[in-house]
């Protein structure tokens, strides 16, 4: 996937934006994420943590199930925010391969700086996908 070096600074500076909205009480890591979407509009989100550990939200994910409940179905681009580029977790990988394994994931630091860059099909290999479940 490719897209234009103004998309990405724009995304990064979303997802530097949204994570300063994280809530990361537990953990103190904060994470924020901005996904372009195929219609060019961008969607962030940050990590939400709770007490009961399992019930808390990251930033990709959030930001995912803002465009999708907004109606978007196709990505081009998601760029995720951490102190130290930490990459996207595998529950997160696993949501958005739903969308298509070609979005393309950036990873920056806090200073803006895209660490990585990669697709999501580079991210996780041999994707469980809608075509595995039994139809019926």
């Amino acid at each position: 996937m490719t897209i234009t070096q103004t998309q990405r600074d724009e995304l990064v500076a979303r997802a530097l934006d949204a994570r300063r909205h994280a809530y990361a009480r537990y953990s103190n890591y904060a994470v924020g994420a901005a996904l372009l979407a195929g219609t060019g509009k961008i969607y962030s989100g940050a990590n939400v943590e709770n007490a009961a550990y399992p019930t808390g939200m990251c930033a990709e994910r959030a930001a995912l199930f803002h465009a999708v409940s907004e109606g978007e179905r196709q990505f081009e681009a998601i760029a995720v925010v951490t102190e130290n580029a930490g990459m996207p977790c595998g529950a997160c990988r696993q949501a958005l391969s739903e969308f298509g394994l070609d979005t393309l994931v950036l990873v920056a630091n806090t200073g803006g700086k895209i660490v990585s860059e990669t697709t999501l099909a580079a991210l996780l290999p041999q994707a469980f996908r809608s075509d595995q479940l039994p139809r019926g």
